[in-house]
């Protein structure tokens, strides 16, 4: 029988001046703690959108996490087989 689990992620987004902070902080039922971190940067000539600054930070904080939890997972795998493992995304 399918089980389900749910796992959710946070993105906690700052806007600094021409600066935009994101973390993503996935959240899963064994308490892991992974977050991801992202930065966006207005360039001086650029007209002051915050939507695309949030939307940068965001994915680059996403894009972060993922490289974490795929690097937690190829751990996770030479832990329990006891050989080198290649994981890819």
């Amino acid at each position: 029988m399918p089980t389900t689990e749910h796992w959710s992620v946070d993105i906690y987004l700052t806007e600094e001046e021409d600066r935009t902070h994101a973390q993503a902080q996935l959240h899963t039922r064994d308490a892991t703690d992974l977050r991801g971190t992202g930065l966006a940067k207005r360039s001086p000539e650029d007209v002051n959108v915050p939507e695309v600054g949030a939307e940068l930070a965001a994915a680059r904080a996403l894009f972060e996490l993922a490289h974490h939890l795929l690097r937690a997972a190829t751990v996770d795998v030479e832990q329990l087989t006891g050989k080198p493992a290649r994981l890819h995304s």
